[in-house]
Order: C-alpha cells, then sequence, then structure tokens
C-alpha cells in the first residue's frame, strides 16, 4: 500500500466518523423517538388546537416523541382508558382523576394543571327564558358518561337554592349534547364556556341562539382540567414524562401569542373543524387558562390552597370523605417550572 492511499483512506475514515457524529448529535436524532399516545377527554375541538401546532411545527419531535391522539367522551371515560393501561397520558377534569382515586384507587394523576380558572358552563337557549341555575327545576339536562359538569351539578344547585334532584338527567354521546339542545329535546347541556362560539354558529343556522352560565360566576372557583399520566409511566419513565409536558408547555404558550396561526394547523389536521371555530374556542380558553400575570408565570403548577378547594368541592359533591391527602391527585415533579 502506497503512502497516499493510506492517506486517503485515513481521511476517508474521519470524514466518516465526523459525517456520523453530527448525525447523531442532530436535534431529533440523538435518539428514536418515542411512540407516545394521548388519549382526549373530548372530540378534537378548537381547545386541541395547541396539540396540532405542536405537532405540525414539530415541537414535539424536537422532545423525540411522535405523537398520536385519539377522541374521547368525557373525563371520566378518558380517565378509565388511561387507568386501564390504554394510554400513558390524557387530559380531563381533575375531578374525575379525585373521583376515579376516591372510588376505584385508579392510578392516575395530574401531572400539569391547564385551567387557572374553571370554565364549566350550563348551555341553554335564549329562548327557554332561562337565565340562572335556579331556573332548571323541572327541566331535562343532557350529560355524557363520567362527564365533570355532572359530578359538580350537586354542589352548584345547592349553593344557589336549587334542589338538585328536581333536575332530570339523559345520559348521551358527546356529539349529540349540543344539536339536542338546538333542536330543544332537552332544556340545557353542560359544555365548557370555551365551545360556547362554535356552537352558536350552528344554533344560529337554526334560528337560535345559546346562552351560557358559567359555573365561576356562581360562587364556583376551583381548577379544572389538566393533563394526566398513569403511576407506571411517572414511576419508570420520568424522562418522558418530563419531554411531554415541556412540549405541551411550549405547544400552549405558542398558541396563546399565535391564535390564528395555530387554528389553520388545526384545520389542516381536523378539516371538520373551521379554522375560525378554533380559533373562537382557543380565546376563549386562554382566559380560563391565563386569567391574570400570576397565572401565566405559574403554567402548570398546583397551588395547594386552590387543590385543597377543589377536592372540598368534589368531595361534597360526590360525598368523599372530607380529610383525604390532596397529594395523592397530582404529581407536578416533571412540570417546567414557574417562569
Amino acid at each position: 500500500m502506497t503512502h497516499a492511499n493510506h492517506s486517503g483512506r485515513t481521511a476517508r475514515f474521519f470524514r466518516c466518523s465526523i459525517a456520523a457524529a453530527a448525525l447523531l448529535l442532530a436535534p431529533g436524532l440523538a435518539t428514536a423517538q418515542d411512540r407516545v399516545h394521548f388519549q382526549y377527554s373530548w372530540l378534537p375541538t378548537g381547545e386541541y388546537a395547541p396539540i396540532s401546532a405542536g405537532i405540525e411545527r414539530g415541537v414535539f419531535r424536537r422532545q423525540n416523541i411522535e405523537l398520536t391522539y385519539s377522541t374521547g367522551r368525557g373525563s371520566g371515560d378518558a380517565v378509565r382508558r388511561i387507568a386501564a393501561g390504554a394510554s400513558p397520558f390524557g387530559d380531563g377534569d381533575i375531578s374525575a382523576v379525585m373521583d376515579a382515586r376516591m372510588r376505584e384507587n385508579a392510578p392516575v394523576r395530574c401531572i400539569m394543571m391547564q385551567h387557572a380558572m374553571s370554565p364549566h358552563s350550563l348551555f341553554v337557549l335564549e329562548s327557554s327564558g332561562i337565565t340562572s341555575i335556579q331556573q332548571l327545576a323541572g327541566r331535562t339536562l343532557a350529560t355524557t358518561p363520567g362527564n365533570s359538569h355532572f359530578i359538580y351539578f350537586p354542589l352548584v344547585a345547592r349553593m344557589n337554592g336549587l334542589d338538585p334532584s328536581t333536575v332530570r338527567w339523559i345520559t348521551v354521546d358527546s356529539a349529540a349534547m349540543a344539536p339536542m339542545l338546538i333542536t330543544r329535546r332537552v332544556d340545557g347541556a353542560p359544555l365548557f364556556a370555551t365551545h360556547l362560539y362554535y356552537q352558536n354558529k350552528q344554533a344560529e343556522r337554526m334560528g337560535q341562539r345559546i346562552r351560557a352560565i358559567p359555573f365561576a360566576e356562581h360562587g364556583f372557583r376551583i381548577y379544572s382540567y389538566c393533563w394526566t399520566a398513569t403511576e407506571e409511566t411517572i414511576r419508570t419513565n420520568p424522562e418522558m414524562v418530563r419531554r411531554f409536558l415541556a412540549a405541551v408547555h411550549e405547544s400552549y404558550l405558542w398558541a396563546k401569542d399565535n391564535v390564528d396561526e395555530a387554528a389553520r394547523l388545526h384545520n389542516r389536521r381536523h378539516p371538520d373543524v373551521a379554522a375560525d371555530d378554533a380559533a373562537g374556542s382557543m380565546r376563549i380558553m386562554f382566559e380560563y387558562m391565563f386569567p391574570d400575570a400570576q397565572a401565566l408565570a405559574n403554567f402548570g403548577q398546583a397551588d395547594r390552597a386552590r387543590l385543597q378547594e377543589t377536592y372540598r368541592v368534589v368531595a361534597l359533591s360526590q360525598n368523599h370523605p372530607a380529610d383525604a391527602d390532596v397529594t395523592q391527585f397530582v404529581d407536578t415533579r416533571y412540570a417546567p417550572p414557574p417562569r
């Protein structure tokens, strides 16, 4: 072998080694992508646009996560699916987490808080003449299995002088609640205030308008939605939990400042959700997520006093022991720290 050939082979070896090292260090290629499934608690309405935007913009990929998701039929249903091991992560109302743990010791915890203020509301038609909780006696309301509104309603009713037993509930599919209200088959449907924009568009096509009666305006000031995980996921893969929450956190903060673009990206993934509907939902949602600067700075974290108050409300509504340790419901160690 000549000296020239030896030198050429040596140079090629080093070039290949450098190229291989560069690939290993490239963002998103340092490790294999974790395939992660996320269980939505609801239909892919505009509230989920930040997740769509995070996927489309590569936020989850940069955290080495290939995210897939399934739609849901309510918080209670989502918590049951996660507890059964169908998904490592999900979202849902903290009341469903508390109720499932107290009744069944379900191995699910809130790992990052979403709403600083509850967006729970009751939707009624303006033509019904209903303007308050007190006027629901003798009325028929729709709900879904495990719906967090249904869990809270007895307490909200009593707080406002209404005997909850005077209200009749029927259980329906999540997609049927608003249409049943608009067509007057029920007198009310408990939905998040974030749904008002696009549901009103549907109602107006039928010559109706929807009025929202927010629980928060009737003495109800508690935590609402959170992102959830199984205890096994938290215990066995805390680093993946940290990366998942970092991507969710970044996606929602970006969407807050880029509502219309996030709505467009959501529409790309879900053409049946109009971009303006998604934008309308997000604008209302962010009012409940970030009602003030402190809520924005502490996004994702759980305040012990509000957590205690939330459990007090759930315990009263569902006849759970008043003295339960509230730390069992949350584990926010891997959520991004306050800013």
